[in-house]
């Protein structure tokens, strides 16, 4: 493909300066490493344009702190102290969502799924984000923690310049189906097959 060329001619009507403001809908799935890693830096890209960035973290425990999260919160410093890039949010569940800061257990985790999934929702309807990073959406949609209907339906709905990217393996049909960008990550090698635990680094 040549550089900046599409393959096909559009045909929706839109100008090319709207095409190119057109918010997506992002999946990044597969039984391969990187699907979090390729969401975060999606989230630097979007913080160097401004946009307020919202990361959702919905497996992942709470008491685990990644690299990722520390590196994006030192750039929300930075804007609020030099209003360089744009303002960074980061929410996980595990021991409840940051903003109720409940106990949690793992017969909780449903319920807290759906509560910051409903606070999602909330945000999309204000056009809270330029970008939202649902990370490991797809496990609570495939244990239905989370209608997948109620999200698809959200999704399509949603008003504004909201991007949306969604990590997790084995997305659901009807996410799959709506989305703009779908990635899968696909195993080559791995150290775990060879009995190697994570680094630091790599992993986190």
């Amino acid at each position: 493909m040549v550089q900046g060329q599409t393959p096909v001619e559009a045909n929706d009507g839109l100008t090319t300066r709207q095409r190119r403001n057109r918010p997506l809908v992002i999946v990044h799935s597969g039984a391969g490493k990187g699907k979090s890693t390729a969401a975060f830096g999606l989230a630097l890209r979007g913080w160097n344009q401004g946009w307020s960035i919202g990361v959702f973290q919905f497996v992942k425990s709470a008491k685990w702190r990644i690299g990722e999260q520390a590196a994006l919160e030192a750039l929300d410093r930075v804007h609020r102290e030099t209003g360089e890039g744009g303002p960074i949010e980061w929410h996980k569940m595990g021991s409840g969502w940051s903003w109720s800061r409940k106990a949690g257990s793992e017969d909780d985790h449903a319920a807290a799924a759906r509560e910051g999934w409903a606070e999602i929702k909330r945000r999309l309807q204000q056009q809270t984000h330029g970008l939202y990073v649902l990370d490991e959406f797809t496990y609570v949609l495939k244990w239905g923690w989370v209608d997948v209907d109620d999200v698809v339906r959200t999704l399509n709905e949603r008003n504004g310049f909201q991007h949306v990217v969604i990590t997790g393996r084995d997305p659901h049909p009807k996410l799959l189906e709506i989305a703009d960008l779908a990635t899968e990550m696909t195993k080559i090698a791995h150290p775990f097959d060879q009995g190697q635990k994570g680094q630091k680094g790599i992993e986190w």
